[in-house]
C-alpha cells in the first residue's frame, strides 16, 4: 500500500484542508503515516501570514525532503505567493495554488477524484486532533493593510450548506465529538449566495441537522456579529468561546490598518456577548509595532486590552509582507521596540488569562480529551477553551467528561473526573 505523510503550518483552515486532502488520498488507497521517511508521497500545506510562518513552511518542506525519496507536493499560502521559490526547493514535484487546492488529489493522481465524503479519521502523529476542523468558507474581500492572506487566498467564497453538513456527518461517523467551523473570513459565509445568508443561519442548520455534541466557531471578525447572533448560545452544544481579532486597541492604529471597527464598537460587542453568555471566553489577536505606532498608541492599545479582560490571546510583532500597503508605510518600528512591546502585551495577556481561569476553580466543566499517555495523564479542552488535565486509568481519549477543577498549574487547570 502506498503511504502518505501530510504536514501543515498556520491556521485552523490549513488543518481542515490537510485533513480533507488526507481523506481523499485515503479513498485512493493511501495509508496515512506519521513519519515522512516512510512515505511515498508528502503534502505540505504552507502559511505566509508572517515572515516566520513563511520560514517555517520552507523548513517543513526541507525536512520532508531530507527524510526520503517521496514525491513532495507543496500547496497553501506561501506556495501560492512564491511558486517559483517553492518549485526550486529540493524534492518538490508539484506546486498547487490555493485556488486549485480542491483539485490537488486529481492533479497529483493524474485522474479525476470522485466527490465522496470519506469517514473522517484523525491524522497520526503531531497533526492528530480529536476535534474535526470543517472548512465552510475561503478567501476574503477585506483590505486590511497588513494582511497578505487576501492576496494568497483570493475573493471570499462560501462552501455550500449541503457539503458542510455532509462533512460534519462524515466527521461524526469517524467519532468526532467536536467540530470547529473555519474560514479565512468566517463571518462572511453566505454573503456570496444569490439570496444572501448569514453565518447564524448556517450554525442553526448544523445544530438542527447534525448530532455532533459540540460545535465551535473559529476566528470571527467583530463587525460580522449582531445582537441576534448571541441567541445561538441558547443551545448548549455551541461552545461558549469567541475568538474576535482586535489587532489594536488604538483608534489611530485601527484606521491605518483599515479595520472596520473602533475600540468603542469592539467594547460594545464584548459587553453584549457577556450579557447573553456570562461565562463566555473571549480571546483575540493583537499586533504590536504597526508602522507609525507611537508610544501613546501602544499604551492606548495595552490599556484597552486590559479593559476588555480577555480570556487569552495571541500577540504578533508586525511583519511586513510584500504586496501589502503597510509594508510601504513610513514609520516602520525598530525590531527592539517591537520585541519590548510584544513582551509587555504578552504579560498582560497572561495576567488576564490567569484572572479568567481562576473563576472556574471549584466548578465543573465538560472536557474533551485530546491526549492521553501510558501513565493515564489526560489533557483536553473545555467548551470555553480552558486547558484541563486529569488522571484516569480508563481509556478516555476523544471522550467527553465532567471534570471538577481543583487548581491551576501554569496555563493548565488540574481537575478530577466526576
Amino acid at each position: 500500500m502506498m503511504k502518505l505523510f501530510v504536514d501543515t503550518i498556520g491556521c485552523r483552515l490549513n488543518q481542515s484542508e490537510i485533513e480533507k486532502i488526507a481523506a481523499q488520498f485515503r479513498a485512493e488507497g493511501y495509508e496515512i503515516t506519521a513519519d515522512p521517511a516512510d512515505a511515498d508521497l508528502v503534502v505540505v500545506n504552507t502559511c505566509a501570514v508572517t515572515a516566520k510562518a513563511s520560514a517555517d513552511s520552507r523548513k517543513a518542506i526541507r525536512h520532508a525532503a531530507r527524510s526520503g525519496h517521496a514525491r513532495l507536493v507543496v500547496t497553501g499560502c506561501w506556495a501560492s505567493l512564491s511558486p517559483a521559490e517553492a518549485q526550486d526547493l529540493p524534492g518538490v514535484t508539484h506546486v498547487v495554488d490555493n485556488l486549485q487546492k480542491d483539485q490537488l488529489v486529481t492533479l497529483v493522481m493524474g485522474r479525476e477524484h470522485p466527490f465522496t465524503n470519506e469517514t473522517r479519521k484523525p491524522l497520526p502523529g503531531n497533526r492528530k486532533r480529536t476535534r474535526a476542523f470543517i472548512k465552510v468558507q475561503d478567501g476574503c474581500d477585506n483590505f486590511c493593510t497588513y494582511c497578505v492572506t487576501r492576496v494568497a487566498r483570493g475573493p471570499a467564497r462560501s462552501v455550500t450548506e449541503r457539503e458542510i453538513i455532509a462533512d460534519i456527518h462524515a466527521a461524526v461517523e469517524g467519532g468526532a465529538k467536536e467540530v470547529v467551523l473555519t474560514g479565512v473570513h468566517l463571518g462572511s459565509w453566505g454573503q456570496d449566495y444569490s439570496s444572501p445568508k448569514h453565518l447564524q443561519d448556517l450554525v442553526s442548520l448544523i445544530l438542527k441537522e447534525t448530532e455532533v455534541p459540540r460545535v465551535r466557531l473559529s476566528s470571527l471578525e467583530p463587525w460580522d456579529l449582531h445582537e441576534n447572533f448571541f441567541s445561538l448560545w441558547e443551545n448548549p452544544r455551541l461552545c461558549p468561546h469567541l475568538h474576535l481579532p482586535l489587532q489594536s486597541g488604538s483608534a489611530n492604529t485601527l484606521r491605518r490598518m483599515a479595520r472596520k471597527i473602533t475600540p468603542d464598537d469592539f467594547a460594545d460587542l464584548v459587553e453584549m456577548a457577556r450579557r447573553y453568555v456570562p461565562e463566555i471566553a473571549i480571546t483575540t489577536d493583537m499586533i504590536v509595532g504597526f508602522p507609525g505606532e507611537s508610544e501613546q498608541d501602544f499604551e492606548d492599545s495595552l490599556s484597552f486590552a486590559r479593559q476588555m479582560a480577555f480570556a487569552g490571546g495571541h500577540v504578533f510583532a508586525f511583519s511586513a509582507r510584500a504586496g501589502t500597503p503597510a509594508a510601504r508605510y513610513e514609520g516602520q518600528i525598530d525590531s527592539r521596540v517591537k520585541k519590548m512591546r510584544s513582551e509587555r502585551l504578552r504579560q498582560t495577556f497572561n495576567e488576564m488569562e490567569r484572572s479568567y481561569t481562576q473563576n472556574f476553580i471549584g466548578k465543573s466543566v465538560e472536557v474533551l480529551w485530546e491526549d492521553q499517555n501510558e501513565l493515564g495523564e489526560l489533557k483536553g479542552l473545555s467548551g470555553n477553551y480552558l486547558k484541563v488535565s486529569a488522571r484516569d486509568n480508563r481509556s478516555l481519549w476523544n471522550e467527553l467528561s465532567q471534570v471538577r477543577l481543583i487548581k491551576k498549574t501554569g496555563k493548565t487547570l488540574t481537575g478530577e473526573i466526576l
